[in-house]
């Protein structure tokens, strides 16, 4: 009986360890596997376009593409802009483009309490339910700059946050050639940035030799969310 005591007291203790233990690993796991943004899938390349203002180059972009083949795109709008577009916004959605949230206002999230980031994820989201685009999944952050606070604000309204891995800087507009070649950088798996505000006055034109570098490689064109559900989407943790 002494023998069975000492080893249910044994038992117990070990138990009792590993609990304690598993409990000091769950803030460990939490921030392994908290949120995180995509920015690269594992195959075929992504196009996306950033609209924050502007009135003049969204439609150039679209008849380009429209011009070019280009079947899949995925175009991340400010709520404002949309609002006040709402012809374009039609066109895009007709023309099989995927639209991603770029959140209302052009604010840095970085710079936002958490009430106001939800405040303008919310009011954009409005602005679509009014022009009726549906099932919108997608959020980038509108200057590209975030923060863990912004993910998990992100997530509690069913969105995920998307950056990129090929910046084309096209918005600096740094010459048609310099674009192709920084877009000409991306490989399978990679989701581009482009932009359709009118700041990016040289993007249409270096559409057709941006194509014609992606056919070469022969790769093929999707959208994000294709991208993130046709395979594992790599994933950059934010500290």
């Amino acid at each position: 009986m002494k023998n069975i005591s000492l080893i249910l007291i044994a038992a117990f203790f070990t138990a009792w360890f590993l609990y304690i233990e598993n409990l000091a690993q769950i803030p460990v796991f939490s921030t392994k596997d908290g949120p995180k943004a995509v920015y690269r899938g594992e195959r075929d390349l992504a196009l996306t376009f950033n609209i924050g203002w502007g009135d003049e180059k969204a439609e150039p972009i679209l008849d380009t593409l429209n011009k070019e083949g280009v079947k899949a795109a995925t175009f991340f709008l400010a709520g404002s802009w949309a609002e006040r577009h709402p012809d374009i916004v039609s066109r895009i959605v007709k023309d099989g483009y995927e639209i991603g949230i770029l959140g209302y206002e052009y604010k840095d999230y970085r710079d936002l309490e958490d009430v106001k980031i939800g405040q303008d994820i919310s009011k954009a989201q409005e602005a679509f339910r009014k022009l009726n685009v549906k099932n919108i999944k997608l959020l980038r952050a509108p200057t590209g700059h975030f923060d863990e606070r912004t993910l998990k604000i992100a997530g509690r309204y069913g969105y995920t946050v998307v950056h990129w891995s090929v910046d084309s800087k096209d918005w600096n507009n740094p010459g048609v050639p310099a674009i192709v070649k920084n877009v000409n950088k991306a490989d399978k798996g990679d989701i581009i940035l482009l932009h359709a505000s009118d700041s990016a006055k040289q993007t249409a034109k270096a559409l057709p030799l941006i194509m014609k570098g992606i056919q070469q490689k022969g790769l093929k064109l999707i959208s994000v969310s294709e991208m993130i559900a046709n395979g594992e989407a790599s994933s950059r943790e934010i500290r």
